[in-house]
């Protein structure tokens, strides 16, 4: 029930007020002491006093990501909802400076565009220093106007993302806004008057020590200063939004200068895959004809070979011819000495009669060893068949 929204109270930007803050840090602020001590039966009149007794803002801190009292008062405003005018009230109250920055946080959440403009855009004008507790919950220093252009200008502040709005100058070019008014441009005519009348100068005299207090501490000066320092910050303001534009066009620039740059990285990514696969595709058209050349070399090369043997083989077949060739011819005139020395008589004395048998039975054995060929149980014919038998040649018939 104490954690439950306001039943009367309206949805913000189409939703529950208190899912504005992320679940996450909402859950953080229900478990927080302060939440559940503190907070219990707030109402819109009673929340002032808490206000009141503030001393930073922030969001979340320390390890475990604690909330601060700033948070859990946003929160509280959220859940009850007070009314506009209450809410402006916090905004224009001068004395507690916490008050008017909690009033300035929930009115960036809930109000409208032209709300947030019309009410924030003036406490531009309150340089008040105020503590700031950071996410590791050491403090820092910081101001008034530095916190309402944290407010305007960016999307997350105290831990808590701001919803989105729209630029001033569009507000200014549809209508809904008038051009920003400085606090001071009153002062600013009135001084430009009193130039043109052409009103004397107050003259202070040099040695008098109280015209000199006097003088540092007189109106018009006060409001030169004044007018001099809402002129720089209006014009540090309009150079840090014309700097904010024109870094957001530089950035979207970059950005899309980084998708070229990409797009032409892929690109040549994609050439010098092509390039590697048309080289390794040559290379593998070179590798092919190169190991064609070497298969015909060696087929060339195996095919001489083979000549160099087979002429080596008809050589020697030659030679071999040629040595049986003259073996044959020397067989030849072997036996044709051996046939004249066997056809010539023998020597003796012719009126041998004891002898003359043996002769006839000599010359019937040549006789008939020359009607059937030579006798195979000769010696030589023996010595002569194994030598034509070591040559490759058949027996003598």
């Amino acid at each position: 029930m104490a954690n439950r929204t306001d039943p009367l109270a309206r949805s913000i930007h189409g939703t529950n007020p208190q899912n504005l803050v992320e679940k996450i840090v909402r859950a953080k602020i229900y478990q927080s002491n302060y939440w559940k001590e503190q907070c219990f039966g707030l109402t819109a009149e009673t929340l002032v006093d808490k206000a009141m007794e503030l001393d930073h803002t922030g969001g979340t801190h320390g390890g475990n990501r604690r909330p601060t009292p700033f948070l859990c008062l946003a929160l509280k405003m959220l859940q009850i909802q007070p009314d506009k005018e209450i809410v402006v009230e916090f905004i224009k109250n001068e004395d507690y400076k916490y008050v008017r920055v909690l009033g300035a946080f929930y009115l960036r959440l809930t109000g409208t565009v032209a709300d947030v403009y019309q009410y924030l855009e003036p406490l531009y004008n309150d340089y008040r220093k105020i503590r700031q507790k950071l996410s590791d919950g050491k403090f820092t220093l910081t101001h008034v106007d530095e916190f309402i252009d944290e407010l305007l200008t960016k999307d997350y502040s105290c831990d808590t993302a701001l919803p989105r709005i729209q630029k001033r100058w569009v507000l200014e070019a549809s209508g809904t806004l008038e051009p920003r008014r400085s606090a001071l441009e009153d002062d600013f005519e009135e001084e430009e008057e009193d130039k043109e009348d052409g009103a004397p100068m107050e003259v202070d005299e040099p040695n008098t020590r109280e015209k000199d207090h006097l003088r540092g501490r007189s109106p018009t000066k006060e409001r030169e200063r004044d007018r001099d320092r809402d002129r720089k910050h209006e014009r540090h303001h309009r150079d840090r939004d014309h700097d904010r534009d024109r870094d957001h066009d530089r950035d979207y620039g970059r950005g899309r200068e980084r998708d070229r740059d990409r797009d032409r990285g892929r690109e040549r990514d994609r050439e010098r895959d092509r390039e590697r696969d048309r080289h390794r595709i040559r290379d593998d058209d070179y590798n092919r004809d190169r190991d064609r050349e070497r298969e015909r070399d060696r087929d060339g090369r195996e095919r001489e070979r083979r000549d160099r043997d087979r002429g080596r083989h008809r050589s020697r077949s030659r030679s071999r011819s040629r040595d049986r060739r003259e073996r044959d011819r020397e067989e030849g005139e072997l036996r044709r000495r051996r046939g004249r020395g066997s056809a010539s008589p023998p020597r003796g004395r012719p009126d041998d009669g004891p002898r003359e048998e043996p002769k006839k039975r000599k010359e019937k054995k040549e006789k008939k060893g020359s009607g059937n060929g030579p006798d195979p149980n000769d010696p030589e014919i023996i010595e002569m068949n194994k030598l034509r038998a070591s040559i490759g040649l058949g027996p003598l018939k």
